[in-house]
């Protein structure tokens, strides 16, 4: 083994590909896509290693084109998701003594490839499997994923060299240790970066992991888990495990040696998670870790010195890029009554621009939401607000006849507590309430009470004074806070992700506050000179 310290080297984040007409990078995309539009995959598990088939299967379609199959999956049981926890459990000693620069260097290989030849099938894979354009592909699969590689790798470096005071003749030191378990990692479908982010920042850290993908996003976490196996991750330490929410319930948070939880997904489950936990607390071999990025109902507050074409550029963009499906996505909006006739007006006119369709025609800027059960929620919630007196529909609309569309659609409620405004809908759907502009303290606060989560916001003014009061009068209400610019697009290194209140335990993705929820440090003491002496000196007589 080396005696020398390595250092990591300092990240930076993966440039984002154009895809312009006549470039090298457009051209291999295109071709990537014809490719897996034209097979049908099987995917099996992955344990120990070993490729694991079941009877059990699911499919993986084109939410654009519902009935276009892009791959079969087979589905973990009691009998896979034991054995995963066996597999990862035997990994876990060789894979704690593999030393930090081995461990560091095979995330640092696995950005590198999927910048390189991962990146077109990755992207490909999003784009087809989850409805991603080209342009929210790029800078989740592609970009997102390696900066999750490359700074974790940086910030765990840096956790390493943080080290406690001495005094003479003792020498203290700091061992991060991995958990004393497993981690079970619980991933989301509208991020492929954050599928790959949640059970490889535990095993970066030393720890083994089960990862149970989203149903509806298999392929293209398939394609990275295959991408951290030629990486060289040893076998064992991160098992892909496709299965039913309830088994995992079942068999894994229940398991003696589950150590930790990493989730992304909804609050209703994670509250689930942690009941779960708290059932069985007497059977756990230590206290399990549980992190998670739950829920948001996220907000744009404009105030009456906003831009305002800058104002509905960050609405439509935050509201209806990758179809409202991410988490940060503005789905409330506060606008002063004094500058909404503007801001209605612009606001139509781009939506009515937008193209929405299938993601193999890059001029399309939103396709498809990810499945029926979020196609008819989302519809149930337009036909609430058509149909009610508190609110008007100003455009928008859906058809599911050849895939889940769920248009752009823009709703107005005059009550600030309509359904609409407080219900998370995870769709292209902006409910915009008005407040008068002499009740913009009260709308303040109406903003931050409204609902339970505290993810992500955006507030609009070109007066500081104004910007100086509202940031303060918002302080809880979003983990991500955004002044002159939309509530999405945070970026791995810059800022640091996830919220609080009901939007989660705030852990920050891509940062090293994350990742010092994978270790158990251990201190340690020791004594060069050791003194024989019984009594102090405060004891003799004076």
């Amino acid at each position: 083994m080396s005696n020398a310290v390595f250092s990591i080297p300092k990240p930076y984040n993966e440039p984002i590909h154009s895809y312009l007409p006549g470039s090298a990078e457009r051209a291999a995309l295109k071709a990537e896509l014809d490719r897996q539009a034209e097979q049908i995959v099987t995917i099996p598990l992955i344990i120990g290693g070993r490729e694991v088939y079941t009877d059990n299967y699911g499919t993986v379609v084109m939410p654009h084109d519902h009935q276009h199959v892009l791959a079969r999956y087979c589905i973990a049981g009691e009998k896979e998701l034991k054995l995963a926890i066996h597999a990862a459990m035997d990994a876990r000693k060789a894979w704690n003594d593999v030393p930090f620069e081995h461990r560091a260097s095979i995330f640092l290989k696995a950005a590198d490839m999927l910048a390189g030849p991962y990146r077109a099938k990755i992207n490909a894979a999003t784009m087809l499997g989850q409805s991603k354009t080209v342009f929210q592909a790029e800078i989740d699969s592609a970009c997102e994923l390696a900066d999750f590689f490359r700074f974790n790798t940086y910030y765990a470096g840096e956790i390493y060299k943080e080290q406690p005071n001495n005094v003479d003749g003792v020498w203290n030191r700091l061992e991060y240790r991995p958990l004393d378990g497993f981690v079970m990692a619980i991933t989301p479908f509208n991020f492929t970066s954050i599928g790959g982010n949640l059970p490889t920042a535990p095993a970066l850290m030393g720890n083994v992991a089960l990862w149970k993908p989203s149903s509806t996003a298999v392929l293209s976490n398939y394609y990275v888990m295959r991408l951290l196996m030629d990486a060289g991750l040893p076998a064992g330490v991160i098992n892909f495990v496709p299965s039913r929410g309830t088994d995992v319930s079942k068999y894994v948070l229940t398991d003696p040696d589950m150590a930790g939880f990493h989730f992304t997904g909804s609050t209703a489950v994670f509250k689930g998670v942690w009941k779960t936990v708290g059932d069985n607390i007497d059977t756990y071999r230590s206290y399990p870790r549980l992190v998670g990025e739950t829920g948001g109902k996220d907000f744009i507050f404009a105030h009456n010195t906003a831009d305002i074409d800058g104002l509905v550029a960050a609405m439509v963009r935050g509201a209806f890029e990758y179809q409202g499906q991410k988490c940060s996505a503005a789905s409330r909006a506060y606008i002063p009554a004094s500058i909404w006739g503007a801001v209605k007006g612009k606001l139509l006119d781009v939506i009515a621009t937008l193209k929405q369709g299938d993601v193999r025609d890059f001029t399309t800027f939103l396709s498809a939401v990810i499945d029926k059960n979020s196609f008819d929620s989302i519809a149930h919630y337009i036909d609430v607000a058509n149909e009610s007196p508190d609110a008007e529909v100003i455009c928008g609309g859906y058809d599911g006849s050849k895939g889940y569309f769920i248009k752009p659609t823009v709703i107005v409620a005059k009550k600030p507590d309509f359904v609409t405004m407080t219900t998370e809908l995870f769709g292209p759907v902006l409910t915009v309430y008005v407040y008068e502009d002499d009740r913009f303290d009260e709308t303040l606060e109406l903003c931050d009470t409204a609902t339970g989560y505290a993810l992500t916001g955006a507030i609009w003014s070109n007066d500081r004074e104004v910007l100086v009061h509202m940031e303060k009068a918002l302080s809880q209400a979003a983990g991500n806070f955004y002044i002159n610019d939309k509530p999405t697009g945070a970026v791995v290194g810059q800022q640091p992700f996830g919220g609080a209140r009901a939007s989660g335990t705030n852990d920050k993705a891509g940062s090293a506050l994350n990742l010092y929820r994978w270790v158990s440090p251990r201190c340690i003491k020791e004594t060069f000179v050791p003194s024989a002496a019984i009594e102090y000196p405060y004891m003799s007589e004076e």
